[in-house]
């Protein structure tokens, strides 16, 4: 008769061990970033305590690092409008700096005409139910009910609807 082929006991190395450590825990990682990517730019803005207002309407996507609080928003193009009086305000389609409760600071890409000057606004704060914009030597305090509702890149918040569904209709629009 033949011999039956008994199994030989499974001796784990410590690398065959590492690589199993690193796939249990690989889902937990996953799901720990999921939760970040599939929350919207603007619900993060709302974690933060800051009105979803403070961006335009054509952000497509961010990264954020929470244990640093830095971000880089992407926007579908440049975008430029005016808002609050006769105040112009561009924002490149790359925006980056810091965010904390309250705070956001360091800030690059975005920029407001004031009379003929564009100043770039380097920090945002909010205090109480306003926003302070600061341009680094100077700054201005808003209401923040100015900011409820996100503007639309080339006509803020006084588009009538054909150009607002041309504008979101237009993955290229850059309205400078």
């Amino acid at each position: 008769m033949g011999s039956l082929l008994m199994p030989r006991p499974i001796s784990l190395s410590p690398f065959m061990c590492l690589i199993l450590l690193c796939l249990t825990s690989f889902p937990a990682i996953l799901m720990a970033e999921d939760d970040d990517t599939q929350l919207t730019p603007y619900e993060v803005l709302q974690q933060y305590d800051f009105p979803v207002g403070v961006v335009p309407k054509s952000v497509i996507g961010y990264e954020l690092d929470r244990s640093t609080g830095k971000f880089t928003g992407y926007l579908n193009g440049s975008c430029s409008f005016s808002l609050i009086g006769s105040y112009q305000l561009r924002y490149q389609s790359t925006i980056t700096g810091y965010i904390s409760k309250d705070k956001l600071t360091q800030l690059k890409g975005v920029t407001v005409k004031v009379l003929l000057f564009w100043l770039k606004i380097v920090e945002v704060v909010r205090s109480n139910d306003e926003l302070q914009f600061s341009v680094g030597i100077a700054s201005a305090s808003y209401a923040i009910e100015n900011f409820l509702e996100s503007p639309q890149c080339g006509c803020g918040f006084e588009c009538d609807d054909e150009l607002s569904k041309e504008i979101e209709g237009n993955r290229f629009v850059s309205a400078s």
